[in-house]
């Protein structure tokens, strides 16, 4: 953990360099007032010295002074600046990981990485704030101490010494058995967290499901680990205040045996032994301190470890093979024999091989699970293929350096994603440097206009958390004008308009032709009505393309899509149509007769045809 630790550190190492100095002079001056009980006690009393007496009071009150001074200011330059650190650490780990790739997150909870974000860098404030200090000020005070003591009383101060040594060694120990403890904990709370947000996300679902009380016992099992966790740190910690106890009793006899001896036989005046006493506290004091001290420390630690985890992760950005610029695209897309698995024993894509020119629309079609979205991800750059190769105008895909690839690259997905922002914060998401007239551009595009020009507040009203004020709709309607917004050259339309209405979707299809005019456009979509027009359509069943053509092609072999697209329609009569006949019959007609199950999708359809 050092090269870590110092890390942190050397950014603000005259920062701390000064937090030492003024520690030095802190524990130093802490030392006038013990050490001049001696002089009170022998001189002033024992000898009616009463001239020194006004020098002594003097020298305690220019210490104290000192030394509430230096820990005022101690506190303002360290604790600030552990803030200060706190902050830019977690803005490095957010940083980081937003640049992390797709597979992180599917194997680590949002809420999870909240927490990590938020929670675990809280403790590395005692790495370079008070506690730091507070712990090699300990350590200074108690060698500073040590050899005061030994100038009084060698044998009183080695057999004290002796006791000390045996309390360090079973700290020691005890600090190694808590440091899992710590992690643990971080682990812990970071899962109960994460589950805490999903429930708190996904209420409607919860409730729609009467599940609250589900919800609370999952809740509940995890506070209950949570408090396991904690109940065992907070014994390891008993233990060491019972040790530190025992400590402070075996020393307080020793010195009251050896003490009480040396002063009867005048080989130690009272004086001395009363300032050998309170000093002997600033040597035993830090060590007992360092409980606490070292606790906060090996918390800290702890969750260093966990943010360390997460830096360590390699993000997309710092991959050596995405070495190649990239200019300006046409949007020629090439995926040459490509295979890909999420899991080496569960292969996804077999072979799969397309072309889509510039400006061309590509629809994927065919039931859940068959490799629609894993091609769209490869499209995306979220994953790299096993085998084979996805090129961009000729450039293989996996060497591109991304910020020069996803700026060229539009998305717009079934569930339409919003921050709980303005819809002008939402649609300019895209392009924040978009000017008034291009955001109201793409809203009237978009038919964003229609609905927000109606709202009190227009464009600056609030929509919600993942938009939950506005209708279905009306979210994807921003989210298409977000994406004209972008201007991309390669468009993805993931099930743009499969969940919603046929008003809605028709107000949509709208914005989509225009969104599509001129891009190379991939879509995916379970209502086929949708994508007739399309230049290639290509059915996807168990990661390999078994039909590729137009609409009027797929139509006219009797194959898989004209299975699912004549029974999607309810054009039963139509069944034993001679291949190419269907091409004639107009859109209205088949959208007229399949009113009734508009709404069936192509894995309903499948099932049922096979």
């Amino acid at each position: 953990m050092l090269p870590e630790i110092w890390a942190l550190v050397h950014p603000r190492r005259w920062v701390l360099a000064l937090g030492m100095l003024l520690m030095v002079i802190n524990r130093v001056s802490g030392f006038v007032l013990p050490a001049s009980t001696k002089y009170l006690i022998d001189r002033v009393i024992g000898k009616h010295n009463v001239g020194l007496l006004p020098w002594i009071v003097g020298a305690v009150v220019v210490a104290t002074t000192i030394q509430g001074i230096t820990s005022f200011a101690l506190t303002q330059l360290l604790s600030k600046a552990a803030q200060r650190l706190i902050a830019e650490l977690r803005v490095k780990v957010q940083q980081h990981v937003g640049r992390l790739p797709i597979a992180f997150y599917d194997a680590n909870r949002s809420g999870t990485l909240v927490s990590r974000i938020m929670t675990d860098v809280e403790g590395v404030r005692n790495l370079i704030g008070t506690g730091l200090v507070d712990f090699v000020g300990g350590l200074l005070t108690a060698v500073i101490a040590f050899v005061y003591l030994l100038h009084i009383s060698v044998v009183m101060t080695l057999l004290a010494f002796g006791v000390v040594v045996v309390f360090t060694a079973i700290l020691q120990a005890a600090f190694k058995t808590i440091r899992p403890i710590f992690r643990e904990r971080s682990r812990i709370n970071a899962d109960v967290t994460g589950r805490l947000t999903e429930s708190l996300g996904g209420v409607r679902v919860v409730k729609g499901y009467h599940a609250e009380e589900r919800e609370a016992q999952v809740f509940a099992g995890g506070v209950q680990r949570l408090l396991d966790n904690v109940i065992r740190t907070l014994t390891a910690q008993s233990f060491m205040g019972l040790a530190s106890t025992v400590v402070l009793g075996a020393v307080g006899a020793l010195v009251m045996f050896f003490g009480a001896r040396l002063v009867l036989a005048h080989k130690l005046t009272l004086g001395g032994y009363f300032s050998y006493t309170l000093i002997l506290a600033y040597m035993i004091a830090p060590v007992v301190q360092i409980v606490a001290i070292g606790t906060q420390l090996t918390e800290a630690i702890a969750g260093l470890d966990r943010t360390s985890e997460i830096l360590n992760e390699s993000d997309e950005e710092n991959d050596p093979q995405r070495t190649a610029a990239l200019g300006a695209i046409r949007g020629e897309v090439l995926f040459q024999d490509v295979f890909f698995a999420y899991e080496p024993s569960k292969p996804v894509l077999h072979g799969i091989s397309l072309e889509a020119a510039p400006g061309t629309v590509t629809a994927l079609v065919g039931p859940s699970g068959s490799g629609k979205s894993t091609i769209i991800s490869l499209l995306c750059a979220f994953h790299k293929p096993d085998a084979g190769q996805v090129l961009i105008d000729g450039i293989d895909l996996s060497t591109v350096r991304l910020s020069d690839y996803r700026t060229q690259l539009g998305v717009v997905l079934q569930e339409s994603f919003l921050f709980d922002g303005t819809i002008r914060e939402n649609v300019q998401f895209s392009r924040p440097t978009a000017s008034e007239a291009e955001v109201l551009e793409a809203c009237r595009i978009a038919r964003v206009d229609e609905f927000a020009e109606r709202f009190p507040e227009g464009y600056e009203t609030i929509v919600g958390e993942r938009g939950v004020k506005l209708s279905g709709g009306q979210r994807q309607r921003i989210s298409i004008a977000r994406a004209i917004l972008a201007n991309p050259r390669i468009l993805i339309l993931d099930e743009a308009t499969s969940s919603l209405d046929s008003e809605s979707e028709a107000m949509i299809q709208e914005g989509l032709s225009y969104l599509m005019r001129g891009r190379t456009t991939f879509v995916i979509a379970h209502r086929l009505s949708t994508i007739r027009r399309a230049d290639q359509i290509l059915v996807v069943e168990e990661g390999k393309i078994v039909e590729r053509g137009t609409h009027a092609e797929l139509y006219a072999q009797n194959g898989r899509y004209w299975d699912l697209y004549t029974r999607q329609h309810g054009l039963q009569a139509n069944l034993f149509l001679a291949p190419g006949e269907g091409d004639s019959i107009p859109d209205e007609a088949i959208q007229g007769a399949g009113k009734k199950n508009a709404d069936l999708s192509f894995s309903q359809a499948l099932r049922g045809v096979r």
